[in-house]
């Protein structure tokens, strides 16, 4: 949301932007690469950094900075909180009683997806069942129904000169390809994303609107297993996600 100058606070934007250049890529950090990847001198990051550390969102060992448990606070307000997250989850719950299988509920962040409910099997899989998880949005099944729901035009300017990187052989890559199966998406309202995120795992994912009819997230199912490959999944499971958004809909 814009706001005026007046009211934007630097020094905040900048904590948060060093906060935020920890990830599953970059765990640990020292000054040079935290300014590296948060835009700032690296005098400027190393500030942000110890103040970081002194208030307890961060460990140190002196010379690398990491996360402590102390950021959790801010995702498990937001789960404890948020309406979305509990309007939906007994709907997951009842998938996964009904199928045995992993559901997820799921909104977009920028050129990611991130999962805010979820609920089945709890092995683990590389493809991230977490709640909190992020997950390239033009590799996923989520992904790609979120950026349908989104105008043409501002899908157009999403995709406009952004790298999509390359994760397993199957993954799209290309941005005119990436155009098409959007487009599809668009016309189906549904999604399949086979092996593109990681091999071996498929997901089918719908769209979760309220009553407006204003998408507000998605809701896919992910499985690993043989017997579900990608035309059994639209056989057998599409026409359950189809019903669950559907009986969802008052509740969003």
């Amino acid at each position: 949301m814009p706001i005026a100058r007046a009211d934007f606070i630097e020094g905040m934007a900048k904590g948060l932007a060093v906060l935020e250049s920890f990830d599953t890529e970059r765990q640990r950090l020292n000054a040079t690469l935290a300014a590296q990847r948060a835009g700032l001198t690296r005098a400027a990051a190393r500030r942000h950094l110890l103040t970081l550390a002194h208030l307890g969102y961060l460990e140190t060992d002196g010379s690398h900075f990491w996360l402590s448990p102390k950021v959790l606070r801010f995702s498990g307000s937001y789960l404890a909180s948020a309406r979305l997250p509990r309007a939906i989850q007994p709907t997951l719950d009842r998938l996964a009683a009904r199928t045995g299988e992993a559901f997820s509920a799921v909104v977009l962040d920028g050129d990611q997806v991130v999962i805010i409910a979820r609920s089945g099997p709890t092995r683990l899989l590389a493809y991230g069942l977490h709640l909190g998880a992020r997950l390239p949005a033009h590799a996923t099944s989520t992904g790609r129904v979120l950026l349908a729901a989104r105008p043409r035009a501002e899908f157009a300017a999403w995709l406009r000169g952004r790298e999509l990187p390359r994760l397993t052989a199957h993954t799209t890559t290309d941005p005119r390809r990436l155009r098409e199966v959007v487009a599809q998406v668009r016309e189906q309202d549904w999604c399949v994303a086979s092996e593109e995120h990681e091999l071996g795992v498929h997901a089918l994912a719908v769209p979760l609107r309220n009553l407006e009819g204003r998408v507000v997230a998605a809701l896919n199912v992910v499985t690993a297993r043989d017997r579900l490959l990608p035309p059994t999944l639209q056989r057998d499971l599409l026409p359950l996600l189809q019903e669950a958004a559907r009986e969802a809909r008052p509740l969003l």
